[in-house]
């Protein structure tokens, strides 16, 4: 093994992997999350902004840094970039929507990111008897609440998947429900936003599924991204696939140029925009001290168990990526990683940078090692000068194998929950079905945790009485310290306003 595939810890043989495997791995997980490159500039300041060609290019320089950090660090195939939910909280604090408080500029709303990722680093490196606050958090996590989260994430991105394909869609009755296959006109989905033929791009992404189904049986390497690319392809005839893309007429172009200049020294840069902060203070004059604390410490809670739940959900129950907890190799290094990129990203002038779920597509084709995450990093630095080759592919191609990775993941982790008991079949519940029906593993998270610890500690104080009583059956503590501490900061949370 050379010494520059020892330091991505590229071990074809203990890690059962190859070359072409990691390459493939890292495509795969790429082309699942590449539409956050469009996707972050818009959530942050909205299409059409004058600061959306910068922030292009700022989710683009986050995702590399993290992701070269995560391949190098970490030696893990997980890929880093702008958060979807954080970089929406920012475009709320920046907008002046969300109960925030109004008057904040980019710069102020950058800081705070950076103020929350050295509070995760510090968690990160802080060691109490031996071990990180954040190792200590995990290891505290109750066993039903742990093994529940890479079934959630599962779900979770599956949802994802068909909310972004139209295969889901919003419902004036019951929330959300199921595309009609028979109005090929404009419907909608997630959000109110408007997808052109919803049926037909449900119907690109179904089809991507059958054949990345089709070809995992028939034990075809590469299966996801071929079935990725044949979706693409069936979108041409149906309208999904737009051509015209190549030619530079979507939201990107081919004139890199133009948006490197915008972002390094542009009126409109968000990486200038930074600076602004040690003149406009860091907060506005209307928004208070503890709302800036909340700001920050939800910032911090949201990426850390983002990125507790992800990075179990992509490597649990893969004894070559985690050891017989679930817990992933080099956690420490992974959240490390995850920390500073949010501290950089920062800098670089976008919003919190996370450990990707879709970074479990890659592992599901096969990645191992930090080349996948290489890979991925090398594809993001490409595509700041070939946006629009990247944007040519639908979201709707792309939600086939974010569906097909659910349904991997659903398989390999749903047997390792307990439903024996009550109390942990309860909260493992809640915490799956709490992640997908509130888009957010932190929520579901916490929630399960929340549930799990409450209920102990009723059933405990009631069998304690009863043993008082009848001398018989001593109960059992089982809620660790931590996940006292933890839930009641969840409750914190969860009842605190920001403001």
């Amino acid at each position: 093994m050379s010494k520059f595939g020892k330091a991505l810890g590229f071990d074809p043989v203990a890690k059962k992997t190859s070359v072409k495997t990691e390459l493939i791995a890292g495509v795969v997980t790429f082309l699942a999350m590449a539409y956050i490159l469009t996707v972050n500039p818009t959530q942050i300041f909205g299409a059409g902004s004058d600061y959306w060609a910068s922030a292009f290019i700022a989710t683009a320089l986050g995702a590399i840094i993290g992701t070269l950090l995560m391949a190098f660090l970490a030696k893990m195939p997980l890929a880093q970039a702008s958060g979807m939910g954080l970089n929406s909280m920012l475009g709320g604090i920046i907008g002046g929507y969300g109960g925030y408080g109004a008057g904040w500029t980019p710069g102020q709303g950058f800081m705070l990111v950076l103020i929350s990722g050295l509070l995760f680093l510090a968690l990160s490196l802080v060691k109490i008897k031996g071990k990180t606050f954040r190792e200590l958090v995990f290891d505290g996590m109750p066993v039903s609440v742990r093994s529940a989260i890479s079934v959630g994430i599962g779900l979770f991105i599956a949802y994802i998947g068909m909310q972004n394909a139209g295969i889901i869609v919003t419902n004036d009755y019951t929330q959300v429900g199921l595309v009609n296959f028979t109005n090929w006109g404009e419907q909608v989905v997630n959000k109110g936003v408007p997808a052109s033929f919803a049926a037909k791009t449900a119907i690109v992404a179904l089809s991507g599924v059958f054949i990345i189904a089709i070809l995992d049986k028939l034990k075809v390497k590469g299966s996801i991204i071929i079935g990725l690319l044949a979706a693409t392809v069936i979108g041409i005839p149906l309208g999904v696939t737009d051509v015209a893309i190549l030619a530079g007429e979507g939201q990107t172009t081919w004139k890199f140029w133009e948006s490197f200049g915008e972002y390094f020294g542009g009126d409109n840069s968000v990486f200038v925009s930074f600076a602004s902060v040690f003149k406009d203070g860091l907060a506005p004059a209307s928004v208070g001290v503890f709302t800036v604390i909340m700001i920050v410490i939800t910032m911090c809670m949201i990426d850390m168990f983002d990125t507790m739940g992800t990075i179990v959900g992509c490597c649990g129950g893969n004894r070559i990526l985690s050891d017989e907890n679930n817990k992933p190799h080099n956690y420490g290094k992974i959240m490390i990683c995850d920390s500073i990129a949010t501290c950089t990203g920062a800098m670089l002038g976008t919003s919190t940078v996370t450990t990707f779920v879709e970074s479990g597509s890659g592992v599901s084709a096969g990645g191992r090692t930090g080349l996948t995450a290489l890979t991925v990093a090398g594809l993001f630095f490409v595509a700041m000068f070939a946006a629009p080759l990247f944007e040519f592919i639908p979201s709707a191609a792309a939600a086939s194998a974010l569906i097909y990775v659910g349904v991997l993941m659903m398989k390999n982790n749903v047997k390792s929950i307990d439903f024996s008991s009550a109390i942990g079949a309860v909260s493992a519940f809640l915490t799956v079905i709490i992640m997908v029906l509130s888009y957010s593993i932190t929520k579901g998270i916490g929630i399960g945790l929340v549930s799990y610890t409450i209920m102990s500690i009723i059933a405990y104080l009631i069998e304690l009485i009863k043993y008082a009583i009848t001398k018989k059956e001593k109960p059992v503590w089982n809620v660790s310290i931590i996940s006292i501490i933890v839930s009641a900061l969840f409750l914190v949370y969860f009842f605190v306003p920001a403001m």
